[in-house]
C-alpha cells in the first residue's frame, strides 16, 4: 500500500457467502467498479480418495469454484455496463492432469476452468476478457498447510515471481490461457494423446515411489 496509497484491503472469509457478497458491495462502494478481477484463493485438501468424505469434497468445491464464481457474477454487471473488464481465474495444472491424491482439488479447478472458457465465449462480444492460469508447483503455503497429506512433488517449486511475471505477460498479450511454467502445456498435450496410458504411467510411478520408500524404511 506504500506504493499505492489509494488502494484498499478487505479480509474476507470466502467460504461464507454473505462475506463474499459484502466484499463485492464494499469494493463497488469504494471504487465504483472493477477493471481487473483475479480469483486466486483456494484450499487443497490433499487426501487419497479412500480417505475423502462428501463434506470435504463439498467444502473444497465451495471455496475453490462456487465462491469465485459468486464474486464474479456480483461484479460482472458493472463490467458489462462499462463494456470492458478482465477476469483472471487461477486454475491449476491439476485441472488438466488430475493429480492423484488431490481429487477434490482437481475437480474444483476443472470446474473453474470449464466455466471460465464458456464464460469467455459468452462474453466475447461484450468487451470482457477472461484468462485462465494453470500454475504447476509454485512456492506458496498451499503445499505446507495442515490437515493435508504431504505432497510428493515430482518437480521443484517455482518462485511466486515466475507466476506473477507470466500473468502480467498474459494480460499484456491478451492470452486466453497460460501455463506456469509453460512446459506443462506440452505435458497436458501428451496426456490427451492417450489418457489411458497416462493414467497407467502415473499409477506405475506412484507404485514405484511407494516401493522405494518402503525399501528405505527397511534399510
Amino acid at each position: 500500500m506504500a506504493h499505492s496509497p489509494d488502494s484498499r484491503m478487505w479480509v474476507t472469509n470466502l467460504a461464507d457467502d454473505d462475506e463474499v457478497d459484502q466484499l463485492a458491495v464494499d469494493v463497488m462502494d469504494a471504487f465504483g467498479g472493477v477493471d481487473l478481477l483475479v480469483n486466486n484463493a483456494g484450499i487443497p485438501k490433499r487426501r487419497h480418495v479412500k480417505e475423502l468424505d462428501i463434506d470435504t469434497i463439498t467444502a473444497v468445491m465451495h471455496l475453490n469454484y462456487l465462491s469465485p464464481m459468486r464474486l464474479t457474477m456480483a461484479l460482472l454487471p458493472q463490467m458489462l455496463a462499462r463494456g470492458s473488464g478482465t477476469i483472471v481465474n487461477i486454475s491449476s495444472i491439476a485441472a488438466k492432469l488430475s493429480a492423484p491424491g488431490e481429487s477434490a482439488y482437481d475437480a474444483s479447478k476443472a470446474a473453474l476452468t470449464a466455466f471460465s472458457e464458456a464464460m469467455a465465449v459468452d462474453l466475447w462480444e461484450d468487451g470482457i476478457k477472461v484468462m485462465v492460469v494453470y500454475p504447476g508447483v509454485i512456492d506458496t503455503e498451499l503445499f505446507t498447510l495442515p490437515d493435508n497429506d504431504v505432497p510428493d512433488l515430482p518437480v521443484a517449486a517455482e518462485p511466486v515471481s515466475v507466476a506473477v511475471d507470466a500473468v502480467l505477460a498474459g494480460l499484456a498479450s491478451g492470452a486466453a490461457q497460460i501455463y506456469v511454467p509453460e512446459w506443462f502445456h506440452g505435458v497436458t498435450a501428451n496426456k490427451e494423446k492417450d489418457v489411458g496410458a497416462f493414467l497407467e504411467g502415473t499409477a506405475a510411478y506412484l507404485r514405484d515411489q511407494k516401493q522405494k520408500k518402503e525399501q528405505e524404511q527397511r534399510a
